[in-house]
């Protein structure tokens, strides 16, 4: 994972849809990286204890009480039933994706920086370009 996030033909270019999945893929494999938790609510015991065999776990109070947190949930995948995400659209990862990066370009705010700093780098921006020869690459 040395270069994942929006990197299209080896890196000569890039895509804001392709970031924004890529970096969706990098935080799954985050959380994968924690490793597998084994206390006694991470394995479930109390479910289990709950619900007895041939019962289902939906509506057990572990379940309830845990499901918001126990798994990954995707910003741009989409879960929903086929008629759902249909009526709803039909809404493809990178439409999501498309969507999800004009969100956060729109939400953005930049950061407050001390004036002197500001300037010192504008100088030092200005000081390095005087010393070589413009390009157009």
């Amino acid at each position: 994972m040395l270069h994942t996030a929006g990197w299209l033909e080896g890196g000569l270019s890039m895509g804001y849809e392709k970031f924004i999945m890529d970096a969706d893929q990098a935080g799954m494999l985050a959380v994968m990286l924690e490793g597998v938790e084994l206390s006694e609510n991470a394995q479930a015991m109390d479910a289990f204890r709950e619900v007895g065999p041939g019962g289902h776990f939906l509506g057990a109070a572990h379940t309830q009480a845990n499901f918001e947190s126990a798994f990954y949930r995707s910003e741009i995948a989409d879960n929903n039933p086929f008629e759902q995400w249909e009526a709803e659209g039909s809404l493809d990862t990178a439409k999501r994706a498309n969507l999800k990066w004009k969100e956060m370009l729109k939400e953005y705010e930049a950061p407050e920086l001390d004036p002197a700093i500001d300037e010192a780098l504008l100088e030092f921006i200005a000081k390095r370009k005087s010393e070589f020869e413009d390009r157009d690459y």
